[in-house]
């Protein structure tokens, strides 16, 4: 007969991992983000949780790879009998439903989406004084670290993912998030806090580029349609209210259409016509230059940059450039019917056009051709003479919207875990630093150190392994919130450590800042790897901090560090692919 056993230490074991676990599990909600003081920077334990999931993240491809570890992804079943479309829209639909299983139809994981999305903006809007009404400002920290716009949707996201406890949570709302971009594009909404229609910012992180992309997209997209009405309005137009004798007066144009003349004496009308160019006339019509109105070049991120020019080097194809090319010559014949090459040339390539009188400026001046476009087998002749007058609306496109989009909202789905939590990393140290600065950039006592903190940040941020310093940002970052949240101790310990002397035996190639840092206890993870260097012949008695006279302040600083200074991420035993992360965030706390 089995005997009940009772012990109270397993009991309390068991309630304790009980209570982690629901920790671990918690969904943090609008009102606790929102009631967060907006006048001060994000939380370092937000930082801390996106540093460890960059190491966490590690162990795992994509996204999806990391959800099939917790089991929450299978393979799509076969659908036969059924056309591409339909597939492809079942198969989208099957996926968000799997990812979005994953937290049911909890309230707060909802309103966090709503709130996130919102085109008010007013969700974890925080006051900038130097720029508070414009979304992308030109800031250039953030250009220096390859961050994103203080008011704008990446650092927001970067904040409600890094509040959450555990990396399967920060994976499962990142998906909510993709399906949330494929609802505003299959609606034709503008994402909240980015650009409507501007190209890519280079110098900011590659996620904000995407979504700005994304945005310019959708107006492209409005203003072609607006653009094609608009033409056959007014070639309807054109063909009503032209009248013959009106052109024969010297009228050249009917309504707001515009004809040219041809050497026949024929009239054509002018397509797509943008501007009349001054002091240029045709040379074989001598009728006046427009310059046409041109497709607009394709949207490129600094990756698909980076990929173009790798494929020219390796293959020295310069078809994307033909293209545009070729699609600029049509456009310019619709304009300007009549023309020959060498109009084009002297509107397109000015330099390639020589003059034989430079001193005559009388319109229509004849001239050559530059020696490169005259040579036998010109790749400009021969599209000139391939080409066909279509005005740029009625083209085929040479940028697709579409498949743009969809292209980057699949890269979503599979985007490299670790390069996610880099970006938003990022994203919100940028945001953190722009926010102090407002505040701190005045304050004789806090100035220095705040700008010796940040040049750190930049340096670091600007070398190719700075993902491997996420501990020592970490720590460099709680130091600028602790100027901002106690920083009468922090200008104390500033007083009592420019008060001690350096070190005789203190190495000078350290450089000056990494000095001052040391003078002040900020040893950004080094301290260990010293001890560890450096071999102890006699034991001595552990000193504290205020009987060491090289860091006179090390506990101030130390004691506000619990996740670096106890537990690096990369010290961590991490999982393997096959099972879940078990990552220890008891010191993390929600936002």
């Amino acid at each position: 007969m089995a005997v009940p056993f009772y012990d109270e230490n397993i009991y309390l074991l068991n309630m304790k991992n009980d209570t982690e676990a629901k920790l671990l599990e918690a969904i943090p909600s609008v009102d606790v983000l929102n009631t967060t003081n907006t006048n001060s920077i994000p939380p370092t334990s937000v930082l801390k949780q996106l540093a460890v999931a960059i190491e966490a993240g590690k162990n795992f491809k994509t996204v999806k790879d990391l959800l099939a570890s917790f089991g929450n992804s299978s393979p799509s079943k076969e659908k036969p009998g059924l056309s591409f479309s339909t597939v492809k829209s079942l198969v989208i639909r099957e996926k968000e439903d799997k990812l979005a299983s994953g937290f049911g139809d909890d309230k707060k994981v909802l309103a966090l989406i709503n709130s996130l999305f919102d085109a008010d903006g007013k969700f974890l809007q925080r006051k900038l004084v130097s720029d508070s009404n414009t979304c992308t400002p030109k800031i250039p920290f953030i250009k220096d670290i390859h961050g994103a716009p203080p008011h704008g949707f990446v650092v927001k996201l970067s904040e409600v993912i890094g509040s959450f406890r555990s990396l399967h949570k920060m994976a499962l709302f990142w998906c909510r998030v993709v399906i949330e971009l494929r609802r505003f594009w299959s609606e034709e909404k503008h994402l909240p806090g980015i650009p409507v229609n501007e190209i890519p910012d280079l110098n900011s992180c590659l996620l904000y580029q995407q979504l700005q992309v994304i945005n310019c997209c959708l107006s492209r997209k409005r203003q072609h349609y607006i653009a094609t009405e608009s033409f056959d309005s007014e070639m309807m137009e054109a063909g009503s209210n032209f009248k013959e004798s009106d052109v024969s007066k010297g009228t050249v144009s009917a309504g707001s259409a515009l004809f040219a003349r041809l050497k026949t004496g024929e009239l054509v009308l002018r397509q797509g016509a943008n501007q009349l160019i001054e002091n240029l006339a045709m040379l074989e019509t001598g009728e006046p230059m427009y310059s046409p109105i041109t497709q607009e070049g394709p949207l490129l991120t600094e990756d698909l940059i980076r990929e173009t020019e790798e494929l020219v080097l390796r293959t020295g194809s310069v078809g994307a450039g033909c293209s545009r090319l070729l699609s600029d010559m049509q456009a310019f014949k619709a304009a300007n019917p009549g023309c020959v090459l060498e109009d084009f040339v002297r509107w397109h390539s000015p330099p390639d056009w020589i003059e034989d009188e430079p001193s005559d400026k009388v319109p229509g001046a004849r001239g050559q051709l530059s020696s490169r476009m005259q040579k036998g087998g010109n790749l400009w002749r021969e599209l000139w003479e391939t080409s066909k007058p279509v005005p740029a609306i009625k083209q085929t496109p040479l940028y697709d919207e579409d498949l743009a989009v969809d292209g980057i909202l699949n890269f979503f789905e599979n985007i490299p875990i670790s390069e996610l939590f880099q970006q938003l990393f990022l994203a919100l140290l940028s945001l953190g630093f722009v926010l102090a600065e407002d505040k701190l950039s005045a304050n004789e006592n806090l100035s220095k150190l705040f700008y010796e903190c940040k040049d750190y940040v930049v340096a670091t941020c600007q070398r190719n392994t700075w993902n491997d310093k996420v501990d020592d940002l970490c720590q460099v970052y709680e130091t600028v919130e602790t100027m901002l949240v106690s920083p009468e101790e922090v200008i104390k310990a500033i007083k009592q450590a420019d008060e001690t002397p350096t070190q005789e035996n203190e190495s000078p190639t350290r450089g000056e800042l990494k000095l001052r840092f040391l003078r002040l206890g900020l040893n950004f993870g080094n301290k260990d790897k010293q001890q560890k260097k450096t071999p102890t012949t006699t034991k001595e008695p552990k000193k504290n901090a205020d009987e060491n006279p090289s860091r006179p302040f090390a506990s101030f600083f130390d004691t506000k560090s619990s996740l670096f200074a106890k537990m690096s991420p990369k010290a961590k035993n991490l999982p393997q692919v096959d099972k879940p992360p078990a990552i220890d965030e008891s010191n993390l706390t929600v936002a």
